[in-house]
């Protein structure tokens, strides 16, 4: 069976996708192993196939990019978002301008069927102010105003979505710079892979 699965995933899609039918019939699987934009799908994710790229077509639709990035690791994909398109220095309220970054992200999450996390993360330049008396404040109050916002005004399921600050201890880039520091001021949407 594999020497024959082997063999046709040279032929074209249509003939590859008639074949699987027939033998998934056969084996007793209808034809899970699907081929969709030269990916297969073997029921074993739940992300949906195009997904990053859907998020890179809207990154570069809207010139996020200077501020949007995307990563695919274990967990899923993460969406970083820099804090200088959510939120002004040392605050965690949304402005319009970043509500319609995230009205335009949610087009695509709330599609999908995975969980959704949302992680705030601070540089290591110490905040204390009466709303923040340390990075640990900030970091959960921009997770929790992001993660509000996307369920009440967005319509993500609220049993879906779950938030977490981690301050200063998770930084993707050095905070030995301006550059670095500004990196790791931001806030993660992670699409949880199941």
């Amino acid at each position: 069976m594999f020497i024959i699965l082997y063999a046709i995933s040279k032929v074209d899609s249509g003939k590859y996708a008639k074949m699987v039918t027939a033998m998934g019939n056969t084996f007793g699987r209808s034809g899970q192993l699907l081929e969709k934009s030269g990916k297969f799908d073997t029921g074993s994710s739940a992300q949906p196939l195009g997904l990053k790229e859907n998020l890179t077509r809207l990154v570069n639709q809207y010139n996020y990019s200077a501020h949007i990035t995307l990563e695919e690791n274990e967990r899923g994909i993460t969406i970083h978002i820099l804090d200088d398109i959510l939120f002004q220095s040392g605050k965690a309220d949304l402005s319009a301008g970043s509500q319609l970054v995230l009205s335009r992200l949610s087009v695509i999450l709330k599609k999908l069927p995975n969980d959704f996390r949302v992680e705030g993360h601070t540089d290591d330049v110490p905040i204390n102010s009466a709303l923040f008396p340390s990075n640990w404040h900030l970091s959960v109050a921009r997770a929790l105003n992001t993660a509000y916002y996307l369920v009440n005004n967005e319509g993500l399921p609220p049993e879906k979505v779950s938030i977490v600050g981690n301050s200063e201890y998770k930084p993707i880039a050095s905070n030995e710079t301006l550059e670095g520091r500004a990196s790791n001021r931001r806030v993660d949407i992670v699409i949880i892979k199941k």
